[in-house]
């Protein structure tokens, strides 16, 4: 098991091309403990070179409503007001902490994507 960190996208594929060699291996032997290792340098090396934003709070919502089937009045009951509802959702009014809590319990959006600015 000759590991490195990853440095250089020419090492990032030859890490990425090791581990489709050994995707198979069993836990607990040298060969998953490498499939292991390789695969937290892989995280590290994607999460510096490529990172994923978060996506804006309004579109969580609603990507989250339409997973589960809700519209504009589920969301009223769940924020107290078809109203608010409706300007939430056009981006016309800002969520209050009081919003953030209830959308974070009851659609399960995590909290840091709520509190972002949009």
């Amino acid at each position: 098991m000759n590991i490195h960190l990853i440095k250089t996208e020419e090492n990032y594929i030859q890490t990425l091309k090791r581990l489709d060699e050994i995707f198979d291996a069993k836990k607990g032997t040298e060969e998953g403990d490498e499939l292991e290792l390789l695969g937290l340098l892989i995280e590290r090396y994607e999460n510096e070179h490529f990172p994923i934003d978060l996506p804006d709070p309004i579109e969580a919502i609603k990507f989250r409503m339409e997973q589960l089937g809700y519209n504009q009045n589920d969301l009223a009951k769940i924020i107290g007001f078809k109203s608010r509802a409706s300007e939430i959702l056009n981006k016309k009014r800002k969520l209050s902490l009081e919003m953030i809590r209830l959308i974070h319990t009851s659609l399960n959006i995590p909290t840091d994507v709520l509190i972002q600015s949009y």
